[in-house]
């Protein structure tokens, strides 16, 4: 099959998100001064080295936030973000977390998620992810469409969970390995891998 986007695709559901798939969920931490909050996204990837930088789309936005949703909101007001990496085993509070709550809720309180202090940002993170990126906002771009905005950020320190360090190497799959998300309502948790060489 063919479609054009505007047209319409003819399906019972968009399968847009299950052809780009799976992607990386950045679990987003954010201060501001209506309080904390924490929303997953799964438009969401590294995209740089050196120095380390993240992004992440918020897509549509809430009444009670002008344009967009609190996680953008506040990261424009406070300059900086936490990007949790949420493994299998905190699937349903990753879940949980995504509830539409009004601005000012706390999604750590409202999800039984245990927050801790960042230690390069004034920001919280979720203290049991496997892995936890400080960031410092560099760019906050208005994308196509109403309420698309991506938020780019340099990361200024890292958390990893000392069991998820598996001879030197970042290893999550003993905590449910790495949460992603599909099309539609699915998920998956990446626990199988394979190496390849590069030729060359």
């Amino acid at each position: 099959m063919f479609y054009r986007p505007e047209a319409g695709h003819g399906l019972p559901h968009n399968p847009f998100n299950a052809l780009v798939a799976p992607r990386p969920i950045g679990w987003i931490s954010t201060r501001g001064g209506q309080g904390d909050n924490l929303a997953p996204y799964s438009f969401f990837n590294a995209v740089a080295y050196v120095p380390p930088q993240v992004m992440f789309a918020s897509t549509s936005a809430k009444p009670d936030r002008k344009g967009t949703k609190d996680s953008v909101a506040q990261i424009i007001e406070s300059g900086v973000f936490c990007v949790n990496i949420a493994t299998g085993d905190m699937r349903d509070a990753m879940n949980a977390s995504s509830a539409p709550l009004p601005a000012g809720s706390s999604e750590f309180q409202a999800a039984g998620i245990q927050a801790v202090e960042c230690e390069s940002i004034d920001c919280p993170r979720v203290a049991d992810a496997a892995a936890a990126l400080e960031c410092r906002m560099t760019q906050v771009l208005p994308l196509a469409g109403k309420a698309n905005m991506m938020v780019l950020g340099v990361v200024t320190g890292v958390h990893i969970r000392d069991d998820c360090i598996v001879g030197g190497r970042f290893d999550p799959r003993a905590a449910g390995g790495w949460l992603a998300r599909l099309g539609y309502k699915d998920y998956t948790a990446v626990t199988e891998l394979f190496e390849m060489e590069r030729p060359g």
